[in-house]
């Protein structure tokens, strides 16, 4: 295997790293930072997840689909999103469901998934 194709190989199965870093109050909403870090991955055009928010309890309150990229490589980025009508002390739990679209290169939806790797910062578990 040459040192080009080795590094390709590498770059494909590198982390995406997911972190839920922190849920704040946004009026009726709770205000939702995620850390993206592509920091040994491709550049993406495009990376569309899907998430559910459930409450303290694990009843499933709220599903968004929510567009993380464009992402530069070797670049950790910060994106802001809202689960309206939902209180953040009830978050309890926010579950990386699917992902619904994934650009950049020879990424797919299947490969972006196995790639991604999460982490909270935050009281709710954060898990795919």
């Amino acid at each position: 295997m040459t040192g080009a194709v080795a590094q390709e190989s590498g770059t494909k199965g590198a982390p995406l790293k997911i972190e839920l870093n922190r849920l704040e109050p946004a009026g009726e909403a709770c205000r939702t930072y995620m850390l993206v870090d592509n920091g040994r991955g491709p550049a993406l055009k495009s990376l569309k997840v899907d998430l559910f928010a459930f409450d303290t309890e694990g009843v499933a309150q709220k599903r968004l689909a929510v567009e993380l990229g464009p992402l530069q490589e070797k670049k950790t980025v910060v994106r802001l999103f809202d689960f309206t009508g939902l209180a953040c002390p009830k978050v309890g739990r926010i579950l990386l469901n699917d992902v619904l679209a994934c650009e950049g290169g020879d990424a797919s939806r299947e490969t972006c998934l196995e790639r991604i790797e999460t982490a909270t910062k935050t009281p709710a578990a954060f898990d795919r």
